[in-house]
């Protein structure tokens, strides 16, 4: 178990958001609990990736602690190009890739993660995406982020969901910083 200061970085750390990179993207399908090692052998390589982690508490050894879990557990999102691609496979870390095949979308959702994240907002994974009433937030540290709202414990949650894992992550929001879409 690694401790919070010992852990890989989210993104790269040749660029300050992961909008700034510029080549393909695909998903890396790891091996169980070989996210973190993944990250830094791509972080060795030069690889660029994002993987999204949360603060969790756990207990361990009777004992409270800190540590950090991939937000999408099994999954390193890399960009690049073919010679990268290979790399990722050379690490042995790795069961599959998996092809994007909106990558404009899947941009949009990982950096409104990386905006949540980077702006210390409560996220957790969702196990499916929800079915509902799309929104833009118009005011805040997510300004302009599109997502799904719904009430889930009679609380207002804002989800984002990775439809290519059909996975989706959520957040709390205040109802009145939302503008729906009209679709």
């Amino acid at each position: 178990m690694l401790k919070l200061s010992e852990n890989p970085p989210m993104r790269s750390p040749q660029v300050a958001s992961i909008t700034e990179l510029t080549g393909e993207w695909w998903v890396a399908h790891t091996k169980s609990r070989n996210e973190k090692s993944l990250a830094f052998d791509l972080l060795a390589k030069g690889v660029d990736y994002f993987l999204p982690l949360v603060p969790r508490t756990i207990f361990s050894g009777g004992r409270k602690r800190r540590v950090l879990h991939p937000l999408f557990g099994g999954y390193v999102f890399v960009n690049g190009n073919r010679d990268d691609r290979l790399s990722v496979f050379q690490t042995e870390r790795v069961c599959n890739v998996i092809e994007v095949r909106d990558p404009v979308e899947l941009m949009t959702t990982l950096s409104a993660i990386e905006k949540a994240l980077d702006n210390d907002i409560a996220i957790d994974a969702y196990p499916f995406a929800v079915v509902g009433r799309r929104v833009k937030v118009m005011a805040g540290p997510l300004t302009g982020v599109v997502g799904t709202i719904a009430r889930r414990n009679e609380v207002e949650r804002l989800y984002l969901a990775v439809e290519m894992l059909g996975q989706a992550v959520e957040m709390m929001i205040d109802t009145s910083l939302l503008k729906p879409i009209d679709e």
